[in-house]
């Protein structure tokens, strides 16, 4: 394993154990800002699989867009959470 291939799997596990951490602690507190920043990290971290799978697996194929889709529908969920916690 390359040290760039390390590198992706491993922020791929750290975005997703932080979503698993946040979730987590949602369920037990109910703090709805818990509940946007889990969701968002869950974007994050298939961002970084996709991230991935399109740099050493599919590298013929460029996934540049679709993998943009996760991390802007978890950014887009936190900014949303974000603004309807301040009302």
């Amino acid at each position: 394993m390359s040290f760039g291939t390390a590198v992706y799997v491993a922020c791929a596990l750290l975005s997703a154990t932080c979503a698993w951490l946040l979730l987590r602690a949602w369920i037990r507190g109910r703090e709805k800002l818990l509940l946007w920043s889990g969701l968002c990290f869950i974007g994050i971290a298939a961002n970084n699989v996709l991230l991935f799978v399109d740099l050493r697996i599919l590298t013929q194929i460029d996934l540049s867009i679709v993998r943009m889709i996760p991390s802007l529908a978890g950014i887009g969920v936190l900014i949303f959470g974000l603004v309807w916690e301040t009302r």
